[in-house]
C-alpha cells in the first residue's frame, strides 16, 4: 500500500494486500504459517468469550496499536460475527479512551469507512 487508492477501493485493496501477503508468507515459511494459523484459530474460537466479543477486542487493540490492516480485517470480522455498527462504534470508543486522539482518528475514519463498504457489499450480494 504505497499509495492510498480512491476511497471506494482502499478498504478492499488493503484487505486483499493482507491476504496476498499472508499467502506469500505461507508459501515461503509454511511451518511457521501453520503454527500461526493454529494459534490464531484457537484464540478466536468460541469459549468463555464469544467469537463476536473476541473480534471486538481485536478491533480495539488494532485501533490502539494503529494497525490499519488489522483495523480493516477485524472490522470485517465484527460484521461477520453479527456486530451492529453501534456495537462496533462503542468498542472503538473504549479503544479511544485508552488511545486518545490517534485512536479517535482511526475510529471516525477507517472503521466507519470499512463498516460502510462491507455493509454495502453485503447488501449488494443479497439483492
Amino acid at each position: 500500500m504505497s499509495e492510498q487508492p480512491s476511497n471506494d477501493s482502499f478498504i478492499q485493496e488493503a484487505l486483499q494486500d493482507y491476504k496476498d501477503g499472508l499467502k506469500r508468507f505461507s508459501e515461503k515459511v509454511p511451518h511457521l504459517a501453520r503454527k500461526y494459523h493454529a494459534f490464531t484459530d484457537a484464540c478466536f474460537a468460541s469459549g468463555s468469550l464469544s467469537k463476536k466479543e473476541k473480534q471486538m477486542i481485536a478491533l480495539g487493540i488494532s485501533i490502539f496499536s494503529q494497525d490499519e490492516y488489522c483495523i480493516i480485517f477485524h472490522t470485517k470480522g465484527c460484521l461477520d460475527e453479527g456486530c451492529s455498527e453501534k456495537e462496533i462504534l462503542e468498542a472503538v470508543g473504549v479503544a479511544a479512551a485508552f488511545g486518545g486522539g490517534a485512536a479517535v482518528s482511526q475510529a471516525v475514519t477507517l472503521v466507519q469507512d470499512a463498516v460502510n463498504e462491507f455493509e454495502s457489499e453485503s447488501s449488494d450480494r443479497s439483492s
